[in-house]
C-alpha cells in the first residue's frame, strides 16, 4: 500500500486537475489508477513521490514493459507521472521534476476499424425491426440514426438531454469530454427518427407524471444511475443489431459507428477540420488517422484524371 503522503499527493493533484481542466470522470479515474500503481511500486522499494528520482521512474517504466502493457498504456502512465511531478514542482512539494526529460514509448497509430456504407445501411434497417415492441423500435431507430448522423461518443449519445432536441432543431448542442460544448448538425433521417421517438417518449412521460412518477430529463431514459440508458446496455444492443444485420458482432461497436461517420464524411469530400470539430477532437492529429480512407480514391484520381496519365 502507498504511504498516506502519496495518497494525499494523488487526491490533491486530481482535485486540482478537475477544477482547472474540467477533466472527465473516466479520465480522472485512469490517472488515479496509474498514479496509485506507481505509488505502490515505489512503496515496495521503500520510496515515495517525494524522494523518487529519475532512475526510479525509468525503472518503473521498464517494469511496466516487462508486464506486457501496451505502448498506449505505458505512454499514458508516463504522462500521468509527468503531470503529477509538474504539479508538485509548481506547488513547491519538490524542487525538481524527475520525469521532465523522459521520453515514452509512443503510441501505435493503428487504423480505426470501420464499416462500409452498405453495412451501415444494413444496421439501420436491422435497428428498425429488431425489437418486438413498437416503442423499442422507435427508440432503437433514433439511437442508431443519431449516432451515425453525428458521430457522438456513446456516453454523449445515451446521456443526451431531451431539451437538446426540442423544436426539431437542425443542430444540437453536445457536451463532450472535459465539459466542452460543440454544435453538431442532424441529418433529415435522424431528425425524423428523433421526432417520432420524442412524440412517443413525451406521451409515456406524461402518463407517468399523472401516475406520480418523476419525469426524466434525458432523451433516452433508463434504469442506470444517471437516469438514462447505460453505455453497457447500448453496447449490447449494437451487438444484437449487428447479428440481425448479418454482420459479425465482433466487428461492430458504438465506437466503430463513430469511426464510420468520420471515414464516410471524409471519403465524400468533407474537410478534415470540420470532422475534427464534429468529433470533438482537441488535436487535429487525432483526426488525421482517418485520412487512410482517401488513399485508394487519391490513387484513382492521379491515375485517371491527371493530364500526363491521360497522355500515357
Amino acid at each position: 500500500m502507498p504511504e498516506p503522503e502519496a495518497s494525499r499527493w494523488i487526491s490533491t493533484f486530481l482535485d486540482a486537475r478537475a477544477a482547472e481542466l474540467g477533466a472527465a470522470r473516466n479520465t480522472q479515474l485512469a490517472y488515479g489508477r496509474d498514479l496509485l500503481d506507481f505509488a505502490e511500486w515505489l512503496a515496495r522499494r521503500g520510496l515515495g513521490f517525494v524522494d523518487a528520482g529519475r532512475e526510479a521512474v525509468e525503472d518503473y517504466l521498464v517494469h511496466c514493459d516487462a508486464q506486457g502493457l501496451s505502448k498506449a498504456t505505458r505512454a499514458r502512465r508516463l504522462s500521468s507521472i509527468r503531470q503529477l511531478y509538474r504539479f508538485a514542482f509548481e506547488e513547491g512539494w519538490r524542487s525538481d521534476n524527475p520525469a521532465l526529460r523522459l521520453t515514452g514509448p509512443g503510441r501505435s497509430k493503428s487504423l480505426p476499424k470501420t464499416l462500409s456504407e452498405a453495412e451501415v445501411t444494413r444496421l439501420m434497417e436491422a435497428a428498425r425491426t429488431r425489437a418486438r415492441a413498437p416503442a423499442d423500435r422507435l427508440r432503437d431507430t433514433a439511437l442508431f440514426e443519431l449516432l451515425y448522423a453525428t458521430g457522438l461518443r456513446v456516453s454523449e449519445l445515451v446521456g443526451l438531454p431531451v431539451a437538446a432536441v426540442r423544436g426539431d432543431p437542425r443542430m444540437i448542442l453536445v457536451k463532450g469530454k472535459g465539459a466542452k460544448e460543440r454544435m453538431v448538425p442532424l441529418s433529415t433521417p435522424a431528425r425524423a427518427a428523433v421526432a417520432e421517438w420524442l412524440a412517443h417518449r413525451d406521451a409515456e412521460e406524461e402518463a407517468g407524471r399523472k401516475a406520480g412518477r418523476a419525469v426524466s430529463r434525458h432523451l433516452f431514459p433508463g434504469e442506470g444511475r444517471g437516469g438514462h440508458l447505460t453505455r453497457q446496455y447500448f453496447h449490447t444492443l449494437v451487438k444484437d443489431v449487428a447479428v440481425l444485420a448479418g454482420i459479425s458482432p465482433a466487428s461492430v461497436t458504438p465506437h466503430v459507428l463513430r469511426h464510420a461517420f468520420a471515414t464516410h464524411l471524409l471519403a465524400h469530400g468533407a474537410d478534415l477540420r470540420v470532422i475534427q470539430t464534429l468529433l470533438g477532437h482537441a488535436d487535429l492529429a487525432t483526426t488525421e488517422i482517418y485520412t487512410h480512407v482517401l488513399d485508394d480514391h487519391l490513387k484513382d484520381l492521379v491515375l485517371t484524371k491527371h493530364p500526363l496519365a491521360r497522355k500515357g
